[in-house]
């Protein structure tokens, strides 16, 4: 029976009487009455009651009614939306081009045929200038092509790109094509004032150009990201690139698009992804402030203009914890650091005092645990920089400077 008296319930029944049953029927009808008088004019907009309008006195329009529009079950409606994200979009997204990577194709007798189409990647139009325009990109887009297209947004044909310089160690690079069918430039922000949870869009071609200019929405995840780089695909990490975490749709045909801000700025260059069964909105972005720097390097040398200390580096966690005492003679305190495996002749770190075995824990007093973390300071550095090194040289800790030179060819230390 729970909180309800069936006993109760009939006994109540019983009493109803006559007079009381009256003034209930006359308050229903006044209530009644009511509601219907003030459903009138939704149930007029929503085009039940079309011919209600026309009965009023005077034939006057009811409150709020656009008198212009036919009060008729299935009319349409204009709107103008007119958001934040929309103005954003507007800003950049003809400066968003598609990139085309030409590469050359043989037959079954191993001729040449002429070059085929090999990916698609996004690039983003930055500059204009003397009647060229530069376009950033990533290096993996355009890897491996013996010619590079770019498809603007304005439907003309593909134009011939030129390759200004690009950067595997950052996966950037940067082309230049004639700036007369160029509409638009995209502007750059400042991804340092980033704050996690602020709105990012992403634009690019995912899948390649049938999905041209494709805008997705999302926020910035994280700010403090760090994704490694192993240069030589021996499994170990040569270098830790900075990235922005996203988790704006970052598909295929993505990679050098813009990731832009509420503003319109971009903020970022969409790089990769994690696609991983079960991962959803991973997306990462190349700081547009990191990859500045870069880019004003391709343009004017056609390369980055890297420092180095002249050392080839070793992770103190890749030797025996034996060697640790027997060949290096550290102090039991020091679990990690770089082992310097040797010295190039007349290097900056050889004419500072550096020897083979010593092993680097900090650089300007800031800790070193890895070869991938000496790299990364390094290169915030420039050529002819000093730099405080701290080392152990045996049981013995060390600091001297070491003035940075320019990065020869075909060195990475």
């Amino acid at each position: 029976m729970g909180y309800y008296d069936d006993d109760f319930d009939s006994q109540r029944k019983k009493r109803g009487g006559g007079t009381s049953t009256f003034l209930t029927a006359l308050i229903g009808a006044i209530i009644g009455g009511l509601i219907v008088l003030m459903l009138v004019p939704t149930m007029i907009k929503s085009g039940y009651l079309s011919g209600v309008q026309n009965a009023l006195p005077g034939n006057q329009a009811l409150p709020n009614e656009n008198t212009n529009t036919p009060n008729v079950p299935g009319a349409h409606y204009n709107v103008d939306v007119n958001s934040g994200v929309v103005n954003a979009v507007s800003k950049v997204e003809n400066a968003v081009v598609g990139v085309i990577n030409m590469q050359s194709s043989s037959d079954f007798w191993g001729q040449n045929t002429g070059n085929v189409e090999k990916g698609v990647g996004s690039g983003i139009v930055f500059r204009k200038v003397n009647g060229k325009a530069y376009i950033v990109t990533n290096n993996h887009v355009i890897e491996g092509a013996n010619q590079v297209e770019v498809s603007l947004s304005n439907g003309q044909p593909r134009v011939k790109a030129r390759v200004v310089g690009f950067d595997p160690l950052t996966d950037l690079a940067v082309l230049e094509i004639d700036s007369s069918k160029v509409t638009q430039i995209a502007e750059f922000g400042d991804s340092s004032k980033l704050k996690v949870g602020e709105p990012a869009i992403a634009i690019g071609n995912p899948l390649g150009m049938e999905f041209s200019r494709s805008v997705t929405e999302g926020i910035i995840s994280s700010t403090e990201r760090t994704m490694p780089v192993d240069l030589n695909g021996d499994g170990q990490t040569d270098y830790e690139v900075n990235v922005l975490q996203t988790d704006a749709a970052i598909n295929p045909g993505n990679s050098g698009g813009a990731l832009i801000n509420i503003a319109g700025q971009v903020i970022g260059i969409n790089s990769m992804k994690i696609s991983e069964t079960g991962v959803e909105g991973l997306g990462f972005a190349i700081p547009i402030d990191d990859a500045s720097r870069i880019i004003d390097d391709l343009i004017r040398y056609h390369s980055v203009q890297r420092p180095y200390m002249g050392i080839s580096p070793v992770d103190l966690q890749e030797i025996s914890p034996d060697e640790w005492t027997s060949t290096l003679k550290l102090p039991s305190g020091v679990q990690s650091g770089v082992v310097i495996k040797d010295t190039t002749q007349f290097g900056p770190a050889e004419k500072a005092g550096l020897k083979q075995y010593d092993v680097i824990v900090k650089l300007d007093n800031q800790p070193i645990q890895n070869s991938a973390e000496l790299r990364k300071y390094l290169y915030t550095k420039r050529a002819g920089d000093t730099i405080q090194v701290t080392f152990y040289r045996g049981a013995q800790e060390k600091t001297v400077s070491v003035v940075l030179a320019k990065e020869p060819r075909n060195v990475n230390k």
